[in-house]
C-alpha cells in the first residue's frame, strides 16, 4: 500500500519558483500541490479553504510576509505544517519563524530530491534545520536574549490575558522543558505546544524563548 497523499500549498512571490516546485512535487506519487500563492495573504486564504498538510513558505513576500503568515496559520490551523524556503539564513528570521510555529527551514538552492525528502520528514514529525542555520541559531541562543525595545516589556500590573493552559506551558518552559517534554507532560502534540508558545509570544510582545521566560517568571511570581 502506498504512502498517504501529502497535500501542499506553495507560497512564493516568484512565479518561476512556484511553477518549478509544483512540477517537481507533482512528479512524486505521494504528493500533490493543491494551491499556489504569490503572497502571504493569499496563502492564508488557501489554507483556510483547502486545509493542506503543509505549506512551503517564502519569507519575503508582498502584502503579508512569510513570518506573519506562518504565525497566523499555526495559530488558526495547527494541523497544517509550515516549511520555510529561504535564501536568507539570518538568525532573526530563524527566531521569528520558529516562534511563529515553523517546523523547519530549507535553503532554496537545495536539489529537488532533498526538498522532496524534507517534505516527507516534516510530515513524519522531524524538525528540519540545515547545518548552516542550526549553527547560527545555536550561536544566537548561546549569546542569550538581546535587549528588547521598551514596547516589548510587560509592566508588572499588566495582565497579558494568559489562559490556564498557557500559564502551565510557561511554567514548564521555565523549568527548562523542551517542546517534546511539554507535549508528553500535557498529552498534546509538539505542534500544539509550538502553537501555544507562538500565541504566548504574541501576547507579551517578544519572539525569544529566554526573554519570554524571564519576563513571565517575574510577572507570574506571587506578589507580596
Amino acid at each position: 500500500m502506498g504512502r498517504p497523499m501529502i497535500r501542499i500549498v506553495i507560497a512564493d512571490d516568484q512565479r518561476l519558483l512556484r511553477d518549478g516546485l509544483q512540477t517537481m512535487i507533482n512528479l512524486s506519487d505521494d504528493m500533490e500541490v493543491v494551491g499556489l500563492a504569490e503572497n502571504g495573504r493569499k496563502a492564508l486564504e488557501l489554507v483556510e479553504e483547502l486545509r493542506p498538510d503543509l505549506v512551503l513558505m517564502d519569507i519575503q513576500m508582498p502584502e503579508m510576509d512569510g513570518i506573519e503568515c506562518t504565525r497566523l496559520i499555526r495559530a488558526n490551523f495547527p494541523d497544517t505544517q509550515v516549511l520555510i524556503l529561504t535564501t536568507y539564513p539570518e538568525d532573526d528570521y530563524i527566531i521569528d519563524a520558529l516562534a511563529g510555529g515553523a517546523g523547519g527551514f530549507l535553503l532554496k538552492d537545495l536539489p529537488g530530491d532533498k526538498i522532496i525528502s524534507a517534505i516527507r520528514d516534516m510530515i513524519s514529525g522531524t524538525l528540519l534545520m540545515p547545518t548552516e542555520i542550526s549553527a547560527r541559531l545555536a550561536a544566537r541562543l548561546a549569546a542569550g536574549p538581546r535587549a528588547a525595545p521598551p514596547s516589548s516589556s510587560l509592566p508588572p500590573d499588566k495582565d497579558p490575558g494568559l489562559t490556564e493552559r498557557e500559564r502551565t506551558i510557561i511554567e514548564l518552559m521555565a523549568e527548562g522543558r523542551s517542546n517534546r517534554e511539554i507535549a508528553a507532560r500535557l498529552f498534546i502534540s509538539e505542534g500544539t505546544v509550538r502553537n501555544y508558545i507562538s500565541i504566548i509570544y504574541s501576547k507579551i510582545g517578544v519572539n525569544d524563548r529566554l526573554k519570554a521566560v524571564s519576563l513571565l517568571q517575574e510577572w507570574l511570581s506571587p506578589k507580596n
